[in-house]
């Protein structure tokens, strides 16, 4: 029987409260696949219609409004054997300030139809959204974000538009902080006859100033200074729920009318508090301005990495040069720079010698000396002479903008425990209301209906409690982190590796340009009997001109050093951990270690584990013509990295395709706790993995091809800046230059973020433990409640940016 492509079922008549979501299936080969997956589909709970198209690769769900029933799709569908082409997204939003403003968006968010998950930041204000519905357009998902009063924009995936994109919303935001620099001056301006009458009072005059002028000073404060706060719990309001604005509002709102009230009822002016209402947003106002100033200084790193981009470029051609903007550089292009320019663009030197300063990109303070030849990134600063280069990639593809979606990728994720503070905060702001009701009511009662000291107390509890420490502690401690780190030449990759990292206990090290320089010299090149040396050292260079690995290169410049030019080579092969192969005119050629020589059953001509040198052999035609030894220096750094590893309680173990004795020598020459030699790489990616699978928690370093099964499995991969791509995609953390030491700044840097994140939250839990009782008893007036609030947002994010002073440990 033949099958339809499209295979509609109609369990039920379309119901409008239901959510339609388009999901695009990969793996499916048949007729047969789509119609299993759609009857998979319609069994999940909350799914009332399923279509799945074959050609198109496209499922069509009906389901209920629930993000818990589109991750039960999601599941479903890969437990069938099938893929989700997932879209990932990226918003900026402006205008959120607490926890609560935090969750609600992401609740927001996760209703639209089709959003599998969505993470959003308070600092940076970002929404990572994660669709399973490819379709949905941004515009859906930026109403649901403007639903919770806040506004957004997707953020561009060019990188010169993302750019400027940045600027203009960095210039919001400083319009923003004017804005609230004015208005938190009006409020003090305001404020400052109440403080002054306070002064008074405390000093033993009985002199206040009359009832209507309070309410003319206060009143402005309220409904002009505070009208944000307003405009903001009303838009709460309207979804059903509160943040820290409703606190304020609540707070603020109740003194002023309690007041009014009392005034017109001709209470005397001892019993009004229009200054608590003026002192309260006054000082709210002062805190949300250096929460603010705050904030921008913790995503600092990110902007300065994007203004090293200049904006124009000297272009080079038959016509001579040209100023041209930077989106105009294409690859190929090639680019003059003269001394104190930045680099546009990334490319290779092909004319002039200079100095260039990456401090910013790698954090290598010392500059780089370049020449013909050599690869150059954008972003760098020229040091030295004029030069010029070829573009090599521009816009998206350079490492400056990798680099930078490295770090805004990671600063916009969140750990474990942000999430366990996100779901106390959605129920925080609606219990301080409770208490504080409850607050008013105990107090009426106890001073037998004195409503003075009962509002009071209840304002003190509401405006006390606000979250907004909560909300910042653990974002604001990431940001800074990840920034700094960036800005040393460490990049995260993501949120995930700050948790893994706090549980490592086994940092494994690849040998061969890892610990080792990584550029081999050939040591010896000793022929068999009958073999002609110069011939045999023409055809081992032949074949390896077309291999990257370290060991091939030294080979080739030993061969032209001694005048041997390597000719053309066919059916060329790359055999990961143990050689390659290829053809020269009619002979079959490999060069490889001893592991190949078996694979291919060739004799070896001597035992290979007690030759402290790492040793190749040239095959030809299934015979040994020649011997290779190289040795390879360790880096000058590396003992000591290693040493501080273990000092922190780190178990240090090298992983090697060398033999025996080249292990063992390193090993001791670098103080290592252990050593496995003669694995391939499959070999070590299977260490790890058993390893792993006993418990361990283990950092994999590397830098070649050969380590990017290795890298992946290890639960932290840290690959050296100068390795090679794979290798880096491969990995949790990069490290821009090498340099060992850099692996423990790492875990020193990770280790000191998770101390302010700890830190962090302990002093907001333990200030609003504190301090609710407090002023629940009466104990604080609605003035010291809102600067004691104001004060801990702000340490909080003080305590943060205290990462920024961070040092490497002396006598490293």
């Amino acid at each position: 029987m033949q099958l339809s492509s499209a295979i509609p079922v109609s369990v039920t008549e379309h119901d409008p409260a239901r959510q339609s979501a388009r999901i695009h299936v990969s793996g499916m080969h048949c007729a047969g696949c789509a119609a299993r997956l759609q009857n998979v589909l319609l069994k999940v709970d909350g799914v009332s219609k399923a279509e799945v198209n074959y050609p198109l690769e496209m499922a069509v769900v009906e389901t209920d409004d629930s993000t818990a029933t589109i991750n039960r799709v999601s599941k479903a569908i890969k437990n069938a054997g099938f893929t989700v082409e997932r879209d990932n997204r990226i918003f900026d939003i402006e205008g959120m300030h607490c926890a609560s403003c935090v969750k609600g968006v992401e609740n927001e968010l996760l209703h639209v139809p089709g959003v599998e998950s969505a993470e959003v930041g308070l600092t940076p204000q970002r929404a990572r959204v994660t669709l399973i519905d490819s379709s949905i357009e941004n515009t859906a998902l930026i109403t649901a974000i403007e639903a919770r009063g806040f506004t957004a924009q997707a953020r561009e995936d060019n990188f010169t538009r993302r750019l400027r994109q940045d600027a203009e919303l960095r210039e919001r935001e400083t319009k923003a902080r004017q804005q609230t620099f004015r208005l938190m001056l009006l409020g003090i301006v305001l404020s400052i006859p109440f403080i002054i009458q306070m002064i008074w009072m405390l000093s033993g005059h009985d002199m206040l100033m009359p009832a209507w002028l309070e309410f003319c000073l206060a009143t402005p404060v309220l409904f002009i200074v505070g009208s944000r706060f307003f405009r903001q719990a009303w838009v709460v309001l309207r979804t059903g729920s509160a943040n820290m604005d409703t606190l304020v509002v609540v707070g603020a709102s109740a003194a002023w009318l309690f007041s009014v009230i009392q005034w017109l009822l001709g209470t005397d002016v001892h019993g009004l508090y229009f200054e608590a209402t003026a002192f309260i947003v006054s000082l709210v106002m002062v805190g949300r301005w250096l929460e603010e100033r705050a904030r921008g200084a913790a995503t600092d790193a990110v902007a300065a990495l994007v203004r090293l981009r200049p904006v124009t470029a000297r272009r080079v051609d038959n016509e001579g040069e040209t100023q041209i903007p930077i989106e105009r550089v294409e690859p190929g292009d090639r680019l003059k720079v003269l001394p104190g320019e930045r680099l546009p663009a990334d490319g290779v030197v092909t004319d002039g010698i200079s100095d260039v300063d990456m401090s910013m990109i790698s954090g290598e303070s010392t500059p780089v000396t370049i020449r013909i030849g050599d690869k150059v990134t954008g972003g760098g600063v020229n040091r030295g002479g004029v030069f010029i280069f070829e573009v090599t990639a521009t816009g998206n593809d350079t490492m400056l903008a990798r680099i930078v979606e490295l770090v805004e990728n990671a600063q916009t994720g969140k750990v474990g425990v942000q999430r366990l503070v996100d779901r106390v905060s959605a129920v925080f702001v609606p219990v301080v209301l409770l208490v504080s009701i409850v607050t008013g009511v105990i107090w009426l009662i106890a001073d037998t209906g004195n409503g003075s000291m009962a509002l009071a107390a209840a304002i003190s509890v509401v405006v006390i409690a606000c979250p907004c420490a909560l909300g910042l502690a653990t974002p604001t401690a990431l940001v800074t982190g990840i920034g700094t780190a960036a800005r040393r030449g460490i990049l995260i990759r993501d949120i995930a590796t700050l948790e893994s990292a706090g549980r490592v206990a086994t940092v494994v090290f690849d040998k061969t340009g890892t610990l080792t320089i990584g550029d081999p010299q050939v040591d010896r090149f000793i022929v068999t009997p009958g073999c002609d040396a110069d011939e045999s050292l023409q055809i081992a260079a032949s074949l390896l001109t077309d291999s990257e690995h370290p060991y091939a290169a030294a080979l080739v410049r030993y061969s032209k050093e001694r005048g041997v030019n390597p000719s053309p080579a066919s059916e060329f092969e790359n055999l990961p951990g143990r050689g390659v192969s290829g053809r020269i005119g009619e002979r079959r050629v490999m060069v490889g270690n001893a592991e190949l020589l078996r694979d291919f059953g060739v004799d070896l001509l001597a035992s290979t584990n007690n030759i402290p040198s790492t040793r190749s052999y040239l095959v030809i035609d299934g015979a040994v013509w020649a011997v290779i030894d190289y040795s390879d220096m360790p880096r000058p750094e590396a003992a000591a990295a290693i040493e501080r590893l273990k000092h922190d309680g780190v178990h240090c173990v090298m992983l090697t395709g060398d033999n025996v004795a080249i292990a063992s020598q390193v090993a001791g020459q670098l103080g290592l706790d252990d050593y496995v030699a003669d694995l391939s790489p499959a070999d070590k990616a299977e260490w790890i993995v058993s390893n792993r699978d006993k418990g361990q928690t283990i950092a994999m370093v590397g830098d070649g091809i050969n380590d990017a099964p290795a890298l992946a499995n290890a639960d932290v991969g840290i690959a050296m800046g100068t390795g090679t791509d794979i290798a880096r995609l491969s990995a949790n953390i990069i490290l821009m230059r090498a340099d060992l030491n850099l692996v423990a700044d790492a875990f020193s840097m990770m280790q000191a973020t998770r101390r302010k994140i700890r830190q962090n939250l302990f002093w907001a839990f333990i200030y609003n433990c504190v301090a609710i009782p407090f002023a629940a008893m009466g104990y604080l007036s609605p003035a010291i409640a809102a600067a004691a609030m104001s004060l801990s947002s702000v340490s909080v994010v003080g305590n943060s940016l205290l990462l920024k002073r961070w040092k490497r440990p002396e006598n490293t």
